[in-house]
């Protein structure tokens, strides 16, 4: 929205193609939000092209496809800025695939979308500062929070509270978040080791500095951070380096005219995706001056996104979770006891499916990339699952109308 924003404000022909109707992804999801509200009216005012798609194919240079509810769209771009944030890293643990056992901002997003969640008992549990802005999403629209489970250590927390003085902004946040989670236990050096229930979640098992203890509850809220959705930039040929898009202090890429921005980056944050958005939207309009006055506060706000990674980088114990009969692997059924026979992703994929169903490997491939060391080693399109006629419109590319439309 912010590189948009600023593209079109100066002068552009500027188009967003969101696989979410509302615009604002994970954060905003399209709710009246000053901040949210503030970049909608510069879109709407600057005259921005909104489509609801998903891209999943680059025919060729300079041309993408994206999946739209009952159509086709065929894109052409002159530059292209890429903005597909981050999606929750999941660790299995027994009793992981459990319903009511979800991601914390999976469980968060459906309450937006209209999940009852009153009176609910929920265990939040896993790393990174969403913990703590979902557990009190949750708890002021009823749910009761018996306890919060962080798996870094009380040192690392004090330790990045201390980064936290450079932020007087993220201050106050702590302080609210910590006002409205007054009635929840916070632990640190704590995570769930197992789940149990009849049909659905009742109980999670806590491991806190090596003691176990056992609440019941409704729902576990279980994520540990985010990993960047870095499938496109990829497919499109763009370096990555530990994990993260290559970018330069323009936000360009290494594929000419191809720029990144946000959390495919590096994990930051809301303020810094932004600021990296409007550099980007102004290197892309020309605007190289006015770009570069914002170096400053992004230097800032990736210092702190660097404060962020050392705090909640996940610890060497949280490779014991799974037992040898845990599914990693939720679309295949795919047992932790048969990955470990496998020495690359590759070799796993080829013998065990794993990766190869519906999610494609987002929930799985970030699990085995830490539970093995495994990185995956290509990207194939469709980059998600479409449906058999977007497939047919791949070889007959001139029944498409250019920029926005194609055939049902």
């Amino acid at each position: 929205m912010a590189a948009a924003a600023h593209a079109a404000e100066h002068g552009q022909r500027v188009g967003i193609v969101d696989d979410n109707a509302a615009l604002g992804g994970q954060i905003w999801r399209g709710q009246s939000e000053p901040a949210a509200s503030k970049w909608a009216e510069r879109l709407s005012s600057s005259g921005v092209t909104v489509l609801c798609g998903r891209v999943f194919q680059q025919p060729e240079p300079c041309t993408l496809l994206a999946e739209g509810e009952d159509i086709l769209h065929e894109l052409r771009y002159e530059k292209l800025i890429l903005a597909t944030g981050a999606c929750e890293r999941f660790l299995p643990f027994p009793g992981w695939t459990l319903p009511n056992v979800m991601g914390a901002g999976g469980l968060q997003a459906m309450v937006k979308s209209g999940l009852p969640i009153q009176g609910k008992r929920v265990v939040v549990a896993g790393t990174g500062p969403l913990l703590l802005a979902v557990a009190a999403y949750l708890h002021k629209r009823g749910a009761e929070i018996p306890i919060i489970c962080e798996q870094a250590s009380w040192s690392r927390l004090a330790r990045f509270s201390m980064a936290l003085l450079g932020h007087p902004g993220k201050i106050v946040q702590g302080l609210q978040l910590k006002r409205e989670l007054a009635s929840a236990r916070f632990s640190a050096n704590s995570w769930p080791v197992a789940a149990s229930g009849e049909g659905r979640v009742e109980k999670v098992t806590i491991s806190q500095t090596g003691k176990i203890e056992t609440f019941s509850c409704d729902y576990l809220a279980c994520g540990f951070h985010l990993v960047p959705n870095i499938d496109l930039p990829l497919l499109l040929g763009c370096q990555v380096q530990n994990g993260s898009v290559r970018v330069d202090d323009f936000q360009r890429t290494t594929v000419t005219h191809v720029f990144c921005a946000g959390e495919p980056t590096g994990i930051g944050g809301v303020e810094l995706s932004l600021v990296e958005g409007e550099i980007a939207g102004l290197t892309a309009a020309g605007r190289i001056a006015e770009a570069s006055s914002f170096f400053g506060r992004r230097g800032k706000l990736r210092r702190f996104a660097r404060s962020l990674d050392r705090t909640f980088r996940l610890r060497p114990e949280l490779n014991s979770l799974p037992a040898p009969e845990t599914i990693v692997c939720r679309c295949e059924d795919v047992r932790y006891s048969r990955l470990r026979e496998h020495k690359s992703w590759r070799a796993a994929k080829l013998q065990t499916r794993c990766g190869m169903g519906p999610c494609q490997g987002r929930i799985c491939g970030p699990a085995a990339q830490f539970l093995f060391k495994w990185n995956p080693d290509s990207v194939r399109p469709p980059i998600f699952p479409v449906r058999v006629e977007s497939m047919a419109g791949l070889s007959a590319p001139a029944n498409l109308e250019l920029t926005t439309g194609g055939r049902e």
